[in-house]
């Protein structure tokens, strides 16, 4: 039970984009996560506009009143709205999820144990 809540928390904090497989999937240790690529490229491209627009108007604030200070807290303002908008698992980054096929049978003459029981 313990494992399952860190690996919650630790999904959430390291921001994976993720989908937990239905109850009952055999094959629920193998494909756990689930890949959205738009959502991968919606995160980048986010992350790109926002930081490159908190750049540009940080320097210009900063020139004009020519306080370093100012163009630091803007940066840094514009650093975490970024971090905010994309680390978080948020549904719009997982709804193109990609369906992958099922995985075939068991490759033929290998008998797989792991922890006492047979894996095919």
């Amino acid at each position: 039970m313990a494992d399952a809540v860190l690996e919650k928390a630790r999904d959430l904090f390291e921001g994976q984009i993720v989908s937990t497989p239905p109850p009952g999937d055999g094959h629920a240790g193998l494909m756990a996560a689930s890949q959205d690529f738009e959502g991968q490229r919606l995160a980048e491209l986010i992350t790109t506009v926002v930081l490159t627009l908190t750049g540009i108007a940080a320097f210009l604030v900063g020139y004009v009143t020519q306080d370093i200070y100012q163009t630091l807290r803007i940066g840094l303002g514009g650093t975490a709205l970024t971090f905010l908008l994309v680390v978080p698992p948020w549904p719009f980054f997982n709804s193109h999820s990609v369906n992958w096929l099922p995985p075939r049978g068991s490759v033929a003459g290998f008998d797989i144990e792991v922890d006492g029981k047979k894996v095919s």
